[in-house]
């Protein structure tokens, strides 16, 4: 019998993420035949009830009343095939029994946010009794407004994007980060002259205008020491970022390091020299999951049973690579699956920063989210005032030890 899918195919991505992800909540998976097991039908489980006027029945219930050879038959294969029932596997589950529930990622599928499309894959969602449809999204500020509008219930969104959004007035919430080290870096070709933050001085760096990146980019001039009046900032759009630096138009570019290095040496074929923001005094929160604080109150039962499995998706993911990719090639074929294992294997390196070792994946600490708001409030313009508290809560992270993920990148 096919798994039920309801993760967004390729096709589907170029409807806006505010539509793919569904209306109150129900999935595509509940909404489109096509997605539902290619096809598969899908059996409803009916119980077999023993008992009269509510109650089960006992020894002393029963009365002699006559009943035919037929009977005896008939009323013998139902009692078998309602036990046959009750001891067998659910290997699928009839839809109404799973709670729908609509996710979006802060890109398209890719190495880096495998983990939600693993976990639908392993049915890790499924065990838990979740029906969650995946949709592929449009950067994290877009994820963070959906979440905001409730547009979908659940987001991948940058940390420092949602705490952003939540001072000028999004009931967002942060309820596990999976990028708990900043993810953001320059990034330059291996063979230029560019070896430390110095050297950017007399150079050319692009980074895309009102990106994360650019926002806390005098944040890692000054912890790198760095004039930043010998260096000169263009500004490119995101997609062309890496090409720039391949063929030579600037020095260096700012982004996040799981999002265009894979491109750069695999596609591009030149190695890249990597300054990490987090290695030059830029302690903030990345990507986590996000949800709508109504959520929080409406639903707590929801968030225990999908913050876990997702944990369980990214963990399974790095521990089974092959699987990993073979999940993103699934709903995009086009993908390559060196590039994304090596988005992936990058992004191992912000799963753990120095104020969250040993801890859960997911789990977040307040010192990360205090210099995130710090960063914010001197270089992020923000002026409302923030307190951790209302940032991200770690009240639905597993604490046992097989969700602590392997301390290096």
């Amino acid at each position: 019998m096919g798994q039920a899918i309801a993760v967004a195919p390729k096709s589907l991505r170029a409807v806006d993420a505010g539509v793919t992800a569904g209306f109150s909540g129900i999935g595509l998976a509940s909404q489109n035949p096509d997605l539902t097991g290619h096809g598969s039908r899908i059996d409803l489980l009916y119980g077999y009830r023993l008992s009269r006027g509510g109650e089960v029945m006992s020894s002393r219930s029963f009365r002699h009343v006559p009943i035919s050879r037929r009977g005896v038959l008939k009323k013998s294969a139902l009692a078998t095939a309602a036990l046959a029932l009750a001891g067998a596997p659910l290997r699928v589950r009839a839809a109404g029994l799973l709670k729908p529930v609509s996710m979006t990622l802060d890109w398209l599928y890719e190495g880096s946010n495998v983990g939600f499309v693993v976990a639908h894959e392993k049915g890790f969602y499924r065990e838990a009794g979740l029906d969650v449809t995946v949709t592929a999204g449009k950067g994290s500020a877009s994820t963070a407004q959906l979440v905001a509008s409730k547009a979908t219930q659940i987001g991948f969104s940058d940390g420092f994007v949602a705490a952003n959004g939540l001072a000028k007035g999004m009931a967002i919430k942060t309820i596990g980060s999976i990028f708990r080290r900043g993810p953001a870096a320059i990034i330059a070709l291996a063979d230029s002259s560019i070896k430390t933050p110095k050297d950017l001085e007399g150079k050319t760096v692009a980074i895309t205008a009102g990106s994360a990146v650019f926002l806390q980019w005098p944040a890692f001039v000054k912890g790198a020491g760095i004039d930043a009046t010998k260096i000169q900032i263009v500004n490119i759009d995101p997609a062309g970022l890496a090409p720039a630096l391949i063929n030579g138009k600037v020095d260096a570019i700012g982004g996040y390091v799981a999002s265009y290095v894979p491109s750069i040496e695999i596609r591009g074929r030149k190695e890249a020299q990597i300054l990490w923001f987090a290695d030059n005094g830029v302690t903030v929160v990345g990507n986590g999951m996000i949800v709508h604080q109504d959520l929080l109150k409406s639903d707590p039962d929801l968030l225990r049973a999908f913050v876990p499995a997702s944990i369980k998706g990214f963990l399974y993911g790095r521990q089974y690579p092959d699987e990993a990719v073979a999940a993103v090639q699934k709903y995009d074929p086009t993908a390559d699956p060196a590039i994304i294992k090596s988005e992936f294997e990058l992004s191992w390196k912000t799963w753990v920063s120095p104020h969250t070792k040993g801890k859960p994946l997911g789990w977040e600490a307040e010192a990360d989210w205090e210099s995130t708001i710090q960063v914010l409030k001197q270089y992020g313009g923000v002026t409302a005032p923030l307190e951790t508290s209302q940032l991200y809560t770690n009240e639905f992270v597993p604490t046992d030890a097989e969700y602590v993920p392997p301390q290096e990148g």
